[in-house]
């Protein structure tokens, strides 16, 4: 099972159709929260058209969604896509993923929560900073942003056969691999 990661759309457009691009392959993506608004922090993107964007995803059947600081209520009415939960457990074969923005919690609590459910992967967003790496049994990923990147390239992840790999979506180019 290939899974495509994505977090932090944040309403751009033409990045996130790279993204899908990049995922199209995917039997599963998790979007991982930030879906339309660009927040208050952020400046907003060159390509920025929530609406357009709502328009897009509301017709991708195999995205579910985390919900992030930045969605509200009427992006999911728009979407048509629940964006309710905060955290989800995710099972794909053998492989069980805890999904959560990552914004509420400390690392150290994902942690404990993820071990307690069971998960052997944690996917978040929220710091618009790729993240791979094992901390204590446990795959820790989060894809970065498709639209405003705080570490310098729009980004996905994938997860297929044990592997993690991050690609920059404006050149579709691997950053990182990651065996698990």
């Amino acid at each position: 099972m290939k899974i495509g990661l994505m977090s932090d759309t944040h309403g751009g457009l033409e990045s996130t159709i790279k993204a899908l691009e990049i995922l199209k392959d995917c039997d599963s993506i998790i979007h991982l929260g930030d879906v339309l608004y660009h927040g208050p922090r952020n400046e907003l993107p060159v390509d920025y058209n929530p609406k357009e964007l709502a328009e897009l995803l509301k017709n991708i059947e195999n995205i579910e969604y985390i919900r992030g600081n930045c969605d509200s209520d009427v992006d999911q009415m728009v979407t048509k896509k629940d964006l309710t939960m905060k955290n989800r457990l995710f099972k794909y074969d053998d492989l069980l993923i805890y999904a959560v923005h990552g914004y509420e919690e400390s690392e150290h609590q994902r942690l404990v929560k993820a071990k307690k459910l069971g998960a052997k992967v944690i996917v978040t967003g929220h710091t618009h900073i790729k993240k791979l790496e094992v901390k204590d049994s446990i795959l820790m990923v989060n894809p970065g942003s498709t639209t405003i990147p705080k570490d310098g390239s729009k980004s996905v992840a994938i997860i297929d056969d044990n592997k993690v790999t991050t690609i920059d979506i404006d050149n579709n180019k691997v950053l990182s691999i990651l065996n698990f």
